[in-house]
């Protein structure tokens, strides 16, 4: 992280950092040792945030966006404007303005801005719905594991898709700085595309066989019948027994009483 960070990259470095977090979280690390962690990464955050100028103008655009409207809180204003251009339904696909005269980068990380103005609050609504499914998917792959790194794995990428986005978001709704974080699977960028597509495939191979575990495993209430089939079975066995030893006993006694005679 510190590598990245350095290159300057403090937005991929944060979604790395983010999801370490979310990993030590799902491994069981204490939340005293998590609360400390978090702390030291804050103040390194704020240490690279305040060495860089242009790095500390993003975070003063960021708090108050519009009273920069024409220098740095530039690109934060007009992406604003298109999400309230938006609506609740949007202009209608295709139909954005502020995409081709006013929006810098609309196709990158700000593509979010897009949506919001063509599809309005439905669009980011759906969106936001299909990536609560991949990160239910996810996480049910990782409950659903067996293996204790397959757990972790599952939960790692999981939350690696999960922050990046919700970065992405948080920066376009002016709940963030910019940090140049694109949308997973919507913005523009061969690498990152890789990258994700990866992930993905990591994510169904380790659902595929967490599927075909429990195939192989019968259902509970195939179990429940065979316990009490075997129970049935066992209870006869033993009545059949029972059965025999008494008649046994009774043709011996009467032996025993006819010689008697």
């Amino acid at each position: 992280m510190l590598l990245i960070a350095s290159q300057p990259d403090l937005g991929t470095a944060l979604v790395l950092g983010f999801t370490i977090f979310a990993l030590l979280l799902v491994a069981g690390v204490p939340l005293r040792l998590l609360g400390i962690m978090a702390g030291v990464g804050a103040a390194l955050v704020v240490a690279f945030v305040l060495v860089e100028p242009y790095r500390a103008a993003r975070f003063t655009a960021f708090l108050n966006p519009w009273a920069h409207a024409d220098s740095i809180g530039f690109q934060a204003v007009q992406g604003q404007i298109a999400l309230g251009s938006g609506g609740l339904f949007g202009v209608g696909l295709g139909e954005s303005v502020q995409k081709i005269f006013y929006l810098p980068e609309a196709h990158t990380d700000f593509i979010l801005a897009v949506i919001g103005e063509e599809l309005g609050v439905a669009g980011i609504s759906g969106l936001l719905f299909l990536y609560g499914l991949i990160g239910y998917a996810g996480l049910r792959t990782a409950k659903l594991a067996r293996t204790r790194y397959a757990q972790l794995l599952a939960a790692g990428l999981t939350a690696l898709i999960l922050c990046q986005a919700l970065l992405n978001v948080f920066a376009v709704l002016g709940l963030a700085p910019l940090t140049g974080v694109p949308l997973p699977f919507i913005s523009s960028g061969s690498s990152s595309l890789l990258v994700l597509l990866g992930t993905m495939g990591l994510l169904l191979n380790l659902a595929a066989r967490c599927e075909t575990h429990l195939a192989a495993l019968p259902d509970h209430s195939r179990r429940r019948r065979d316990a009490q089939g075997s129970r049935r079975a066992e209870s006869s066995h033993r009545s059949r027994w029972d059965g025999r030893a008494r008649r046994s006993g009774a043709g011996g006694r009467r032996a025993a009483g006819g010689g008697g005679r």
